[in-house]
């Protein structure tokens, strides 16, 4: 199993590249960071920065859109950071949650997605691609032999199914059990379905961790508290889910939806941060089970079921009170026994 850690590209970005440097050390493969140019700083300038600073590390967006840039601009910039660095990208995309919606737009279609990853793969690895409207480009200066995978970010059936049919890799945002067993197994059974191979998908969930000391009520409130944010981010993908399908569980599971009954809006101004006022609909159960809290025997217990569903790798949801000291604990105790680049799973 391969190690991510999640940023946000707050100010200084200074911060979030030595977090980046860190990871590396610790033994970490990926570097994510959210993309919303609205609510944080432009990340793939920042990407930039930390690949001249790292060796290893591959750098992607958690997800970028087809909406917020022209394909082409997004595919020249995977590709320029290619040709500068090794072949150390890969472009996470989803239909654009609060990137679209904070600048007044909705999220893109699941057709869009998939154009649009069909055509940032093409160009970034140096082939033809048709724009849509009959514009076929390419890019002459990529380099031979260079290619850019696509993971796709998904949660609901008809995006699972996309995902399975277009994707290179599989985003899950969330570290349920229950959920993860269901969703990989929709989206490599889609996958099988239009005559790829299941297991060439790359299976990576992505969710907050938090190490605590023991596992005492005190600590775990804690933990809780500092990670409650991610079940209203989750939450947000989820009830548009329930606005197209409803919520009966017959498309959606009930595991996914009953939580969000008390939700009562959301402000992107506090998205992806502890303490956001807007998560307190937010039952102890569902933390718990969507995000890895408690102490490192806790960690390594669900992460080894997670690799027995599948899973490639964990993305490490790094937004709360103990930014380094969940690196590091990861470095000393979590990856040297799941894995890591090399080690136990399939390659990310």
């Amino acid at each position: 199993m391969d190690f991510g850690l999640v940023l946000q590209t707050d100010p200084p970005a200074s911060r979030v590249i030595e977090l980046m440097r860190r990871a590396e050390r610790n033994g970490f493969s990926h570097g994510w960071t959210f993309d919303s140019a609205v609510l944080w700083q432009e990340p793939f300038v920042i990407h930039s920065q930390i690949l001249a600073r790292t060796e290893r590390l591959t750098v992607g967006p958690m997800v970028t859109n087809p909406g917020t840039r022209t394909w082409e601009v997004t595919a020249s910039t995977f590709a320029t950071l290619n040709d500068m660095f090794g072949d150390r990208t890969v472009c996470g995309i989803g239909r654009g949650d609060s990137a679209m919606r904070v600048a007044g737009r909705r999220p893109d279609t699941l057709a869009t997605v998939a154009e649009a990853m069909r055509v940032i793969r093409a160009l970034a690895s140096g082939e033809e691609a048709d724009l849509g409207d009959g514009t076929v480009i390419r890019f002459p200066w990529v380099r031979p032999g260079t290619r850019l995978p696509v993971w796709m970010a998904a949660y609901g059936p008809k995006a699972l199914r996309t995902a399975g049919e277009r994707a290179d890799g599989f985003i899950l945002q969330l570290a349920d059990l229950y959920l993860t067993e269901y969703m990989v197994k929709a989206v490599r059974d889609a996958a099988a379905a239009a005559g790829r191979d299941p297991d060439e998908l790359t299976v990576c969930v992505a969710a907050p961790a938090y190490v605590t000391d023991d596992d005492s009520p005190e600590a775990l409130a804690h933990a809780r508290e500092q990670c409650r944010w991610f079940g209203g981010m989750v939450g947000n993908h989820v009830a548009d889910l329930v606005g197209r399908y409803g919520a009966g569980g017959t498309v959606v599971p009930r595991e996914l939806t009953d939580y969000i009954a008390a939700r009562q809006g959301y402000d992107y101004s506090h998205h992806g941060r502890s303490g956001n006022p807007d998560t307190a609909f937010v039952p102890d159960g569902i933390v718990d089970r969507f995000c890895v809290l408690g102490p490192v025997e806790r960690h390594l217990e669900k992460l080894a079921a997670l690799r027995d569903l599948g899973v490639d790798q964990f993305a490490v949801y790094d937004m709360h009170d103990a930014r380094e000291e969940v690196v590091d604990a990861y470095g000393a105790h979590v990856i040297p026994v799941m894995g890591g680049r090399g080690g136990a799973g399939r390659p990310g």
